[in-house]
């Protein structure tokens, strides 16, 4: 690596290494590496699988490249000889900013899995410029601003494929480029993402906003543009069958290229659909071969053998339907293709819960792939029987044999070799490296729970990660945090079912205490990270409430010894590789039956927290794992909350009314307190949902929620239990390693 890294910046700068700058390394590493990657073997194969999304979260790439090219600590090596410090170098590196939260991250993982596995699959999504959106602070409200993050020298690789995409007023010429995904030890695949050429930033105006009937300059601009008007929506199509399009372009094309006839599509392809984004690929794809001479009888037969489907939630917001009269203003195309698949299911099926096109003229996203496709999955065991026995019933009484469960899992060589080096490299002295290539292998750690010496080392590196994290904060937020504080961290995506409202009303509670004299028997940090949807108020309102209580504890210094609160500023992959080997207490708190899986809670568990979690998605899982003793589990079942839905038997405003202390909680929300520092608008809107409404029943678990917090704080003191916990956790976690997911999704769905 010495070598070539002189080579690269003697030619690009005329430098050595001890004279180049940081910038001038990281360029000329970046240049090194995508040429190492393109001279890494491909992975072939007669079947290849195309994972479409319209998220890949991929965070940043040069520490996870150099790992699976096995380059890693010999460039550490190299720069720390020369001064320089790998760590460093990575923060010139911007974010991709092609993603939002688990959906994303997921696929990011899936992909490098794929590739470790030596397996054929290629990602295909969207080149979005300035992706979600870049988080600020103001007044205590976030504020969305552009996020660009494509620069002249970038892992992007443009290439000469190009394809036409028909509009119903237009045809746009497509640009794909490449990002190289090299699998760890293995073969290389690629990630591809379609552009534009026309596309203009500068329509940007004031936060984020642009006008969105500009499809030609807007169309890859934004991930998930605001939906909360009939232009947002159309956007969405666009987008959605702009990235669909590609796909089935694409896929036919290597089809072809490869030898592979058409009328046997599914021997050479399989298609995954990660949620209901992609869904308009099964139409297409119908189209394109009608065009190309199959007869509509073979054509929807070879596309219901190819493609699959992943299910990711049971929220109706996320179960995509889409007005008919919508799809005519975007792709008249494709409505008589789906109008001829809403006519088979209707004259197979007497039952307008499984129909296509419902009774408001809409189109279920969702029905075309579990009638149009050969698979359907959930991603956790919870999860999937709940599609079973409730959400989809209809359609499991229909195909009992599409239905199967795959766990999510995470690439555990990010989430620990490379955001917890210390704890990897201690991991190497006591059971070898072998857990680098099978995370399974971490189980041979339980040999060392009852080893004072090895809990005394884990508390340790977990002391110097906390230490990391409190500098990182410094420097990045200027806020100060104490190392010998307990960490509790909640950080996802900022929605209602996710119940950061709940932690906010155990901050009010911990509040209350400290001010009535019942200090903790430690000082206490609640960090939050979360983006909202930008036309999601409640959401909105959840973060001005952290972010007034933030304040509130900062500026009283007889409560701010003992309780401290942080909402982490644009939360992203980067950030959360600094708050995850740091974190003592993990929050997965999501009303139960809401969570399909969760994957930060895998993270935290590798990296040796604690769990406070509901029996909700994956958790339920990690609950089987490591037993009772080294998990805290609160709050109502899913089958018992699913009653409650079913019956409409929960009332937040009788609890608020019947309990004392739940009462003083939410009215803490609207005190003079709080109104002297928030949005009374912002505030009491919040305050009535909880009292009124409370959708996510909040009030429903907030007690045993307090409860639990406490008696885990409690435990916390006893450090070698707790240490205990934290082995036990990490030597159990390779059962969620995304290698095994996808070996799953292999063996069952995929067969490559």
């Amino acid at each position: 690596m010495e070598q070539f890294l002189e080579q690269m910046l003697q030619q690009k700068y005329g430098k050595t290494i001890k004279e180049a700058s940081k910038e001038e390394i990281y360029t000329a590493l970046l240049c090194v590496t995508k040429e190492k990657m393109q001279g890494t073997k491909r992975n072939e194969g007669k079947k290849k699988l195309y994972y479409i999304s319209a998220e890949f979260l991929i965070g940043k790439l040069l520490s996870n490249n150099l790992i699976n090219l096995g380059l890693f600590e010999e460039t550490r090596e190299v720069l720390n000889k020369y001064g320089h410090n790998l760590t460093e170098i990575e923060e010139i590196e911007l974010e991709p900013s092609l993603g939002n939260g688990g959906l994303g991250r997921l696929s990011a993982c899936f992909l490098d899995s794929i590739a470790a596995l030596g397996l054929q699959g290629d990602g295909v999504g969207l080149n979005y410029h300035d992706g979600l959106f870049l988080q600020r602070f103001v007044d205590n409200k976030q504020r969305e601003e552009k996020n660009p993050w494509i620069t002249d020298t970038s892992w992007l690789t443009k290439t000469d494929c190009h394809f036409q995409v028909p509009f119903k007023d237009f045809t746009l010429t497509s640009t794909m480029y490449d990002i190289d995904v090299p699998g760890y030890k293995g073969g290389c695949n690629k990630l591809h993402l379609f552009d534009i050429d026309t596309v203009d930033e500068s329509i940007i105006g004031d936060g984020i906003d642009f006008d969105k009937t500009d499809i030609k300059r807007n169309l890859t601009l934004f991930l998930y543009p605001d939906d909360s008007d009939e232009n947002g929506e159309l956007l969405r199509i666009y987008q959605q069958y702009f990235m669909v399009s590609n796909a089935a372009q694409l896929i036919l094309k290597e089809t072809e290229e490869r030898g592979g006839s058409l009328d046997k599509l599914h021997e050479y392809v399989s298609v995954q659909i990660n949620d209901t984004h992609p869904t308009m690929v099964i139409p297409e794809l119908i189209r394109l071969l009608t065009e190309k001479g199959l007869d509509m009888d073979c054509a929807v037969e070879v596309v219901t053998k190819t493609c699959a489907y992943t299910n990711h939630t049971i929220l109706a917001e996320a179960l995509e339907k889409w007005p008919i009269d919508y799809l005519e203003k975007v792709v008249p195309q494709l409505m008589p293709i789906i109008r001829e698949l809403d006519k088979r299911v209707r004259n197979a099926f007497d039952d307008e819960r499984v129909y296509i096109i419902d009774d408001k003229n809409r189109v279920h996203m969702a029905h075309i792939d579990i009638h149009f496709g050969y698979a359907v999955n959930g991603v956790a065991a919870l999860h999937t029987e709940i599609l079973k026995t409730s959400e989809l019933k209809h359609f499991y009484d229909i195909y009992p044999e599409k239905f199967n469960n795959k766990t999510n899992g995470i690439t555990f060589r990010r989430w620990l070799l490379h955001c917890n080096h210390e704890l990897s490299e201690y991991f190497k002295e006591l059971i070898g490296p072998d857990f680098m290539d099978d995370a399974t292998q971490l189980e041979q750690l339980l040999q060392y729970k009852d080893n004072e010496e090895v809990l005394k080392r884990l508390k340790t590196i977990k002391k110097n990660a906390k230490i990391h994290l409190k500098d990182y904060l410094k420097m990045t937020q200027n806020v100060e945090i104490d190392e010998n504080s307990i960490y509790d961290i909640q950080i996802k995506r900022l929605h209602e079912y996710k119940r950061q409202q709940m932690n906010a009303l155990y901050a009010i509670y911990k509040y209350k205490e400290i001010k009535n004299g019942n200090l903790p028997n430690r000082p206490i940090t609640m960090i939050f990270g979360a983006k909202a949807a930008p036309a999601y108020t409640i959401a909105k309102d959840i973060i001005h409430l952290i972010l007034c209580l933030q304040q509130l504890i900062e500026n009283d210094a007889e409560v701010s010894k003992h309780l401290k609160i942080v909402m982490i500023e644009n939360y992203n992959v980067t950030k959360a590789e600094k708050l995850i080997p740091a974190c003592d207490i993990s929050e997965q708190i999501s009303l139960a039956s809401k969570e399909a899986s969760g994957t930060g809670n895998m993270k935290f568990m590798l990296n040796g927290a604690i769990t406070l979690g509901t029996e909700d998605g994956a958790n339920v899982e990690i609950h089987e794992l490591v037993g009772d003793e080294n998990i805290y589990i609160f709050g109502e079942s899913s089958e018992n909350v699913i009653k409650l839905y079913e019956t409409s038997g929960y009332s937040s405003k009788k609890i608020y009314e019947n309990d004392k202390m739940i009462e003083e909680l939410v009215d803490f929300i609207v005190s003079k307190e709080l109104l002297q520092i928030g949005d009374p608008v912002n505030l009491g809107r919040l305050y009535k949902e909880i009292v009124g409404k409370d959708w996510f029943m909040t009030l429903l678990d907030v007690k045993d929620y307090i409860s639990t917090k406490e008696r885990m704080l409690n435990d916390y003191e006893d450090e070698m239990a707790w240490a205990k916990k934290m082995l036990i956790n990490i030597s159990k976690a390779g059962f969620f390693s995304s290698d095994r997911t996808i070996s799953e999704y292999n063996r069952d769905i995929w067969h490559l």
